[in-house]
């Protein structure tokens, strides 16, 4: 297991915005995700038919009654439906996650790489970049599954955007990674930042989209792989228009 725990150097402001996403996201966890998953929805919901419907043909229906939580219909609800694309669920997706391991890893990637990124944008530009990135990502996502009604969740697309730029950006940074192959070894090493963000990009999402044909394993590889790569044409084309000017 390999895991960013941090990188050097780091800009001599503090990342607001960062800070604010990563709380925005954290409070949304908290006051909505960990009370309703403990709920049963009202089976007289509309929302709760719908999801049925959609959800029923991958899945026992029964299975799908006995074990769907109130959280699950709002994850239905906002999260973002190739079949059923909805404006509004461009953005909630973005703040919805479906457990406490996929907030973690995206809020520790968020704070490892987001404060460089916006020390360069500034903290507008920064939260237009992680929207915008956001969005890109889902986009790309559907391309390659337009009639699924499985909703994508998750902030690793606008994360993923950040990360684009941070490599356009700060290739020679150093990032801490924690090693643990146990019981063989538990390290951590210093990696420049371009090897790995390559192995992210590569490795992790473009070999296994590749392998499973753009539809993952209930991982978004095609999101982290359209945010990326809407991360690099930003940072390379702010690299080209301040290079003309």
């Amino acid at each position: 297991m390999f895991i960013p725990i941090g990188d050097s150097p780091n800009p001599p402001s503090r990342p607001y915005v960062t800070i604010a996403l990563i709380a925005l996201n954290v409070a949304v966890f908290i006051l909505i995700t960990m009370p309703l998953s403990r709920i049963r929805p009202d089976f007289n919901d509309p929302v709760l038919v719908e999801y049925v419907r959609n959800l029923g043909a991958h899945m026992d229906v029964r299975y799908l009654l006995q074990n769907v939580s109130a959280y699950d219909l709002i994850i239905f609800k906002y999260g973002f439906r190739p079949s059923s694309p909805s404006l509004v669920a461009l953005l909630t997706s973005l703040f919805l996650h479906g457990g406490f391991a996929h907030l973690a890893g995206n809020m520790l990637f968020l704070w490892i790489f987001g404060d460089n990124v916006e020390y360069r944008l500034g903290r507008l530009g920064f939260l237009l970049t992680y929207l915008a990135g956001g969005i890109c990502a889902t986009l790309f996502f559907a391309l390659f599954a337009p009639g699924s009604s499985i909703p994508l969740v998750g902030a690793s697309g606008a994360i993923s955007a950040i990360l684009g730029s941070y490599f356009i950006w700060f290739p020679h940074n150093q990032v801490k990674v924690f090693i643990f192959l146990f019981p063989i070894l538990m390290t951590t090493v210093l990696i420049p930042a371009k090897i790995v963000l390559g192995f992210y990009l590569l490795v992790d999402n473009l070999l296994p989209f590749l392998l499973t044909a753009g539809q993952g394993t209930g991982v978004a590889h095609g999101a982290h792989i359209g945010g990326f790569l809407a991360g690099l044409a930003l940072a390379y084309g702010l690299n080209r228009y301040s290079g003309s000017r």
